[in-house]
C-alpha cells in the first residue's frame, strides 16, 4: 500500500489568533509527515510568532491518512486524525491508522471518511464523527468580511524583513564556521541554540570546539535538568571563556568538564574556578619531565617489559605510562607534552 498524509499544525488559544497551515497530499510516509511538522514548528519559533509548546496547545496537528494500492492514481478515502500533540504521537498515530485503514481493505471492508482521536494507551485511533459530505462545514459567504488583497509590494516587503530561517542559517554554519551538515543541522535546529552557538563561538573562536561542547556537553546538562537552552545554568559567555582556557592550553579538556560542573553549580566564571581550585595546566617541560621521570623509576618493571615488547604490544603498553603520567599530575600535565616528551624518555 501507498500512504498519502496531509498535515495541518495549528496555534490555537482563546483570544488569541489561529494559523492554519494545510499542506499539499504530497508526503508518503509517518517520518516525512513529522519531519514537515518538525520544519513547521522551527519556522514558527524562528519568526517569535508561537512559542511552539505542542503539550500546551499552541501548536498542533491534525492528521488525514488515505491508503492506496501501488499503481492506483486515484487516492483513497481519508480519514482525519485531530489534534494530535507530539512529534513522537504524530508517527505513531499515523502508523496506527495506515494499518487500521489495511486491515479493514484487505478483510473486504470499506473506509469511512470520519474524524479520529488517537489514544497513545492503545496506540489505536478511534472514531469521534462521520464526514461523509464533502461540504460537512457547511461554509457561507460572511457578507460582514471584507475582502483582503494581497499585492506583491507587501510581499516582498515581508519577505525582506524576515529573519534568517533555519536552511539559511544551517548553509552558512557550514560555509562560515566549516560545520559538517549533521552539526550545522542541530545547532540551527532552534533560534535559541544557533544564538547561543554564535555567541560562544565569537568568543572561543574555534567553531568545532565549540558546537561539540554546545551539543553534547551543555546538551547533556540541559537534558538532566529538563531546561530549555534559554534556561541554561552555564551562559553562552561563561563557556566560550571557559573554551578559551581550553584553546590557549590553560586546562585540558578533562579539566573542562570539572570547571563545567562547577559553573554548573553557580561556582562563578572559568577563570574564577580555575584560579580558586588551582587547575592551572602544567606547560612546564621541566615540570613535566619531572613527573615521568619519577613515574617510570616506580614502573621500572614496566618499562623493561615496554622496552622488550614489539610494536604491536608497545602500542597497547603505551597508554598505561600516559595514565599513570596523568595521575601523578593530578590531570593537570598538558596531554600532548605528555606523550611527545614520555615517548622520547621511553624509547631512549
Amino acid at each position: 500500500m501507498e500512504t498519502v498524509i496531509w498535515s495541518k499544525p495549528e496555534h490555537e488559544r482563546a483570544g488569541t489568533p489561529l494559523l492554519e497551515i494545510v499542506s499539499e497530499p504530497d508526503m508518503r510516509s509517518a517520518k516525512e509527515a513529522v519531519a514537515y511538522v518538525k520544519a513547521m514548528h522551527a519556522l514558527v519559533r524562528y519568526l517569535g510568532i508561537c512559542d511552539g509548546n505542542m503539550a500546551e496547545g499552541s501548536l498542533r496537528c491534525d492528521c488525514n491518512v488515505s491508503i492506496r494500492p501501488v499503481g492506483q492514481a486515484e487516492f483513497g478515502t481519508r480519514c482525519e486524525i485531530k489534534n494530535v500533540n507530539s512529534f513522537r504521537f504524530i508517527e505513531k498515530a499515523i502508523n496506527s491508522e495506515i494499518q487500521r485503514q489495511i486491515d479493514l481493505i484487505e478483510d473486504g471492508g470499506k473506509v469511512i471518511q470520519q474524524t479520529r482521536l488517537y489514544d497513545p494507551n492503545t496506540n489505536e485511533t478511534r472514531a469521534m464523527r462521520s464526514k461523509e459530505e464533502a461540504n460537512d462545514y457547511r461554509y457561507f459567504p460572511d457578507p460582514d468580511l471584507l475582502p483582503v488583497i494581497i499585492e506583491d509590494a507587501f510581499l516582498e516587503q515581508t519577505r525582506a524583513s524576515l529573519p534568517e530561517l533555519p536552511p539559511q542559517k544551517r548553509e552558512r554554519f557550514q560555509s562560515q564556521f566549516g560545520l559538517s551538515l549533521y552539526d550545522a543541522s542541530v545547532l540551527a535546529s532552534s533560534r535559541e541554540q544557533a544564538d547561543y552557538f554564535e555567541k560562544v563561538v565569537g568568543i572561543a573562536g574555534d567553531a568545532k570546539l565549540a558546537a561539540n561542547w554546545v551539543m553534547v556537553e551543555l546538551g547533556s546538562l540541559l537534558n538532566k535538568q529538563g531546561v530549555e537552552i534559554d534556561e541554561s545554568p552555564v551562559s553562552a559567555e561563561q563557556l566560550g571563556g571557559m573554551l578559551q582556557r581550553i584553546t590557549d592550553n590553560t586546562i585540558s579538556g578533562k579539566i573542562a568538564k570539572m570547571v563545567f560542573e562547577a559553573m554548573a553549580n553557580g561556582e562563578g566564571s572559568a577563570d574564577e574556578i580555575i584560579e580558586k581550585r588551582g587547575l592551572k595546566q602544567v606547560t612546564d617541560s621541566g615540570a613535566i619531565e619531572s613527573i615521568l621521570d619519577d613515574m617510570l623509576a616506580a614502573n621500572a618493571e614496566q618499562v623493561e617489559q615496554y622496552r622488550a615488547a614489539d610494536e604491536a604490544k608497545r602500542g597497547k603498553m603505551f597508554g598505561f605510562f600516559v595514565g599513570q603520567a596523568m595521575k601523578a599530575s593530578k590531570g593537570k600535565a598538558n596531554p600532548g607534552q605528555v606523550n611527545e616528551l614520555l615517548k622520547r624518555k621511553l624509547e631512549g
